[in-house]
């Protein structure tokens, strides 16, 4: 089971489940912890490979998404959570979208942030790139690459430096299955793209998340159930870079009727 650390005492509270983004790790909810954690029941996963889940064995296997949901409704599972609100980040936000298509019981209020919805040409371009270097430059060069693409500006260094500290803990196979993972992910997300949300769901995504918030503005146009705020001068990791305003919004969201 993956590793996952609870806090909360107030049972009688709802369940809000964190899913952090490819090599983060439950760490980068820290701000959002201190927020939630006196008004919530809080579970926090570390993903396959990730975090406290790195020490654990891990599959030979290909990654899918439906194995890695999987594992996040297998701890669901064993705490018996029957019901949460869930809030994700980057590459997280795909396996909630996944979760609210496979098991839709388990979901109260969806929040998105810095959705992936779409690999655009460019990050196609980077994408197939990085399938040629993997094999020649050590992994964490080439994820230290992409932070970089990804967050380029000055106000997302807190975020680059954040997510390179916690990529440094996965071991060289393990990014290698969710590159691996990654690189046909187009196909599932136009899958994704087409399926309607059962659940309210809050798309929080930075103006300057130029790689991917187009996609999240069309996916959001489609989505019944949807909603999209776009938070000026923040990049990809809306979370850590302006995580006042994402609490705020988050917390207000939670609490409408």
């Amino acid at each position: 089971m993956l590793a996952y650390t609870t806090y909360g005492s107030d049972t009688s509270a709802p369940w809000i489940t964190f899913i952090h983004g490819a090599g983060g790790s439950s760490a980068i909810w820290y701000k959002q912890l201190r927020y939630f954690a006196p008004k919530y029941q809080i579970l926090l996963i570390d993903l396959r490979g990730h975090g406290a889940s790195a020490k654990q064995p891990v599959s030979e296997k290909p990654y899918t998404f439906v194995d890695i949901t999987a594992d996040i409704i297998e701890v669901l599972d064993h705490l018996k959570i029957q019901k949460s609100h869930f809030v994700g980040i980057s590459l997280g936000s795909i396996l909630i979208f996944k979760l609210a298509q496979l098991r839709p019981d388990l979901c109260d209020k969806l929040v998105l942030g810095g959705a992936i919805l779409q690999l655009n040409f460019r990050a196609q371009v980077l994408m197939n790139l990085g399938k040629f270097l993997k094999n020649v430059v050590p992994y964490l060069w080439l994820y230290i690459f992409f932070a970089w693409i990804i967050m380029p500006k000055k106000n997302h260094a807190p975020s680059r430096r954040l997510f390179i500290r916690e990529a440094k803990r996965l071991r060289e196979g393990e990014f290698i299955r969710w590159y691996k993972l990654t690189l046909n992910v187009n196909a599932e997300l136009r899958l994704l793209r087409e399926t309607q949300l059962q659940a309210q769901a809050l798309f929080i995504s930075g103006s300057e998340d130029f790689m991917f918030l187009p996609s999240v503005r069309a996916t959001v146009q489609q989505q019944k159930s949807s909603k999209l705020v776009v938070i000026p001068n923040c990049g990809h990791v809306v979370n850590v870079e302006q995580s006042d305003i994402f609490n705020q919004l988050v917390e207000s969201f939670l609490k409408e009727e």
